[in-house]
């Protein structure tokens, strides 16, 4: 099963449930950070590097000024405008380009060829029975979508995979949740919380996705978020309380499970109420919840 962890906003603790619930999932089980602009799951989920990061490229293409005779097809092709025809010039802007490749095909004179311009590295690392697999994207690289789907070539055919999201709702965390089995929304019960929520809820929809809500710091903020999941008929999979030990245990990079083990079966019941939720995601599940007053 592939599952995303996604949240309509950063600092929702997104990164925490996602680390954390792979590491309550079982044997075999991959963790993809696919934040790649700011990969930070290996603070969490230290482990040994499994070889040399590997390089991805995107193809980007390269004009031959001897054949072509600025017929134009290829800018006209462009989606993106990548390219532009000035005249009989074609001028390239490789930060646009999508690696499509249409632009070769519907050349009349064979006047485009690709050339590999990379875009960012994929790095692998096992720890105990979590293998760890982040993509990390070059500085000044303004799309993540091709690093992203480098990351999930990845996932394991077998078995379990957690992927942890790049926060909002834009391109890359669309790349992110394609293809996958479930979502789960962290969210925190704030305005703020909640207006992300409404949005990341749109996009899941529209995706068609299965998704529940995982309400982090619960104890603070109002009931909004509740009431608000109540109304749309969202599963809450699980409560995390606000405990000051579990920021003190973030700040050193430890995972809750590993620095306070009675949070354990919090997450353990958030891996169930995820397996067993509808396909539809349209019945309440019960809250998982941990009393620590």
């Amino acid at each position: 099963m592939i599952v995303a962890v996604a949240s309509g906003k950063g600092g929702t603790g997104k990164t925490t449930v996602a680390a954390n619930l792979a590491c309550v999932c079982g044997t075999g089980v991959a963790l993809l950070d696919c934040d790649v602009e700011e990969p930070n799951a290996h603070l969490f989920i230290k482990g040994e590097s499994c070889g040399e990061p590997e390089t991805v490229s995107l193809p980007v293409p390269e004009i031959d000024e001897a054949r072509c005779d600025g017929c134009g097809e290829c800018g006209r092709f462009c989606a993106y405008k990548a390219l532009a025809v000035l005249g009989t010039r074609v001028l390239v802007f490789p930060e646009l380009c999508h690696g499509c490749g249409g632009c070769m095909r519907v050349c009349p004179k064979g006047a485009i060829r690709e050339t590999p311009k990379r875009i960012g590295t994929v790095e692998t690392l096992r720890a105990d029975n979590v293998t760890l697999v982040q993509g990390r994207l070059d500085v000044g690289v303004p799309m993540a979508p091709p690093l992203i789907r480098a990351v999930k070539a990845h996932i394991p055919k077998t078995g379990d995979a957690v992927l942890d999201a790049p926060p909002g709702t834009s391109c890359p965390v669309i790349a992110t949740l394609r293809e996958t089995d479930r979502v789960v929304l962290v969210t925190e019960p704030t305005p703020f919380g909640l207006n992300d929520l409404k949005l990341a809820v749109a996009v899941v929809r529209e995706l068609g996705l299965p998704f529940g809500v995982a309400i982090n710091r619960a104890d603070s903020g109002d009931g909004r978020v509740r009431a608000y999941c109540r109304t749309e008929r969202i599963p809450v999979l699980a409560e995390i309380p606000d405990d000051r030990r579990v920021a003190e245990a973030y700040s050193r990079g430890e995972l809750i499970v590993d620095a306070l083990p009675e949070y354990r079966c919090v997450f353990e019941a958030l891996w169930t109420n995820i397996r067993t939720m509808e396909k539809t995601a349209n019945e309440n599940a019960p809250a998982t919840r941990l009393s620590t007053r």
